[in-house]
């Protein structure tokens, strides 16, 4: 059975380290402590006192001053690793862990995890061609040695990175390593630690590459992993589960985040809100239980997309088009049915075409798979259809040698309203007003993967009065934009009234529109 060796980096609040420790040796396994020596030397002693007794606690031979973004805690990482790998050899697995990190699963569960495959768990992306840094330095942190802080000597790091940019001092990779990247929260195998540690002794060399690279705790074990490890043993992810925001800030969890935790496929969490005590207090519990099933949706990071990202839709950054391309054409109409449900309008477009021979495009700016013919390549897929958007629909008229056009749109592509609004073509709107059931969000939810399969049906519950009100905010968006010649179709509303509504948006004769109105199963879920 599989044994881990937590190995635990931390610079404060010792209560919670004992805590920690007391909580993760409960069960069979250990861990080795490295407290930074930055701290107070009463804080570290205090740990020591607490944990003398416990045969699954060690400590790093060497205490080192830390310091983020340098080699140091590289250095750190690995004294309490080779302390844990003198100190308790039947451990099978070493896991890295912060202060801030909590269990969200229970050790039977983390146990029989590990013991299912004999992999490694890591992140390690190719450092180059990779996208996992989105901003800031990137060749540089290798390319040029970096002797201080950024963070506590702004001033001397871009002074020395620039010195040698103008001396000419750019250095290469040494040249049998291929410079990995990803997070520093890894799972290894006894047999890989001491591989890399055998590695750290016979390479000096590239010991001392990584001791003035910046960032490393990002890169060496990244690096070390897949050039020590046959890649098929390898499992290119963290099993903790962590977030960051837009300005790169881990994401914290709090008390009622409890249910969303153990619902991710993960058996860790960072980080804990230190104020979160009841939080900490149920995984505590749920640790050391025998709780070894769990519901896993792993909607975790989408939930987050999508409540962090309701802010910016004309609240936080502006609307942005890049595209100023010249008109559809002031002879052309184009007509634009709104609706929320999509096989709603589907069935109103069908009846559209049937009806009135016009020609007629689903969600081409929404669902990928719309059916479109071949534009020259234009047309292939949604960023593409988006980012040159007039220019397909021009290219849409004079495919179907018509001044009348039909499309569908999602209520929340108000952007791409505004600017076919904007053009010198005539452009008319249906908006569909839908009435929305239960069963109908949940299935939404699982659509646009805000919930799944198992998803906890509290969770369910907390999320669906918020998409409820996300479609408002569209509808109300749509309103307030002040668009001209503006239609609606009620799923509530008469015959008479939406025939109206159909006969002024599709200029036609109201006996035709009737047609389109009295079909029974329009708005059918």
């Amino acid at each position: 059975m599989a044994r881990i060796a937590f190995i635990l980096l931390c610079h404060k609040d010792p209560k919670a380290v004992v805590a920690q420790a007391q909580r993760l040796t409960a069960m069979g396994d250990y861990i080795s402590i490295h407290f930074d020596a930055r701290a107070r030397p009463e804080q570290f002693e205090e740990i020591r006192a607490a944990l003398k007794d416990n045969p699954s606690v060690a400590f790093a031979a060497r205490r080192i001053k830390c310091g983020w973004g340098e080699w140091s805690l590289v250095e750190a990482t690995l004294q309490a690793v080779m302390a844990a790998v003198e100190k308790f050899p039947r451990a099978t697995h070493f896991y890295m862990l912060s202060g801030d990190c909590m269990a969200i699963k229970s050790a039977e569960y983390a146990h029989a995890f590990l013991d299912a495959e004999d992999v490694d768990y890591i992140e390690s992306f190719d450092f180059f061609e990779s996208d996992w840094i989105k901003t800031g330095m990137k060749g540089d942190r290798l390319h040029y040695r970096h002797f201080f802080n950024e963070r506590r000597h702004k001033l001397l790091f871009y002074a020395n990175h620039g010195l040698q940019k103008r001396l000419g001092l750019r250095r290469e990779v040494p040249q049998d390593i291929r410079v990995m990247i990803g997070s520093q929260w890894w799972c290894l195998r006894r047999r890989t630690i001491e591989w890399i540690l055998d590695f750290v002794r016979a390479r000096p060399d590239v010991v001392r590459f990584f001791r003035t690279t910046w960032i490393p705790d990002e890169t060496f074990f990244q690096t070390l992993v897949p050039h020590l490890v046959p890649d098929a043993e390898i499992r290119r992810r963290t099993l903790t589960f962590l977030m960051f925001t837009d300005y790169g800030m881990p994401v914290t969890f709090y008390n009622d985040h409890y249910d969303l935790l153990l619902s991710q496929d993960y058996l860790f969490a960072r980080k804990i809100s230190p104020g979160a005590t009841e939080l900490k207090q149920r995984l505590g519990e749920l640790f050391v239980s025998s709780e070894s099933t769990f519901q896993i949706s792993n909607e975790g990071r989408s939930l987050f997309e999508f409540l962090a990202g309701r802010g910016r839709i004309g609240r936080r950054f502006s609307p942005r088009f890049w595209e100023t391309e010249s008109t559809l054409g002031r002879e052309r109409e184009l007509m634009i049915v709104v609706c929320k449900k999509w096989h709603v309008a589907k069935r109103i477009l069908d009846r559209i075409r049937t009806v009135t021979g016009l020609p007629c495009i689903e969600y081409l700016f929404n669902e990928e798979s719309c059916p479109l013919p071949d534009l020259g390549g234009i047309q292939a897929t949604i960023e593409k259809r988006t980012r040159h958007r007039r220019s397909l629909m021009r290219m849409l008229f004079d495919y179907y040698d018509s001044n009348r056009l039909v499309i569908c749109l999602d209520p929340s592509s108000i952007d791409l309203m505004r600017d076919f609004y904007a053009d010198r073509s005539t452009t008319k709107m249906l908006e569909v007003e839908c009435s929305f059931s239960k069963p109908f969000l949940i299935g939404h939810a699982k659509r646009v993967r805000l919930a799944g399969d198992r998803t906890p049906p509290d969770t369910l519950d907390a999320l669906l009065p918020t998409i409820r009100s996300d479609f408002v905010y569209e509808s109300d968006q749509i309103r307030d934009s002040g668009f001209a010649h503006v239609y609606r179709l009620q799923e509530e509303g008469s015959v008479d009234d939406n025939l109206l509504a159909l006969a002024r948006f599709l200029d036609i004769p109201e006996n035709r529109a009737r047609e389109i109105a009295e079909t029974g199963y329009l708005f059918v879920d």
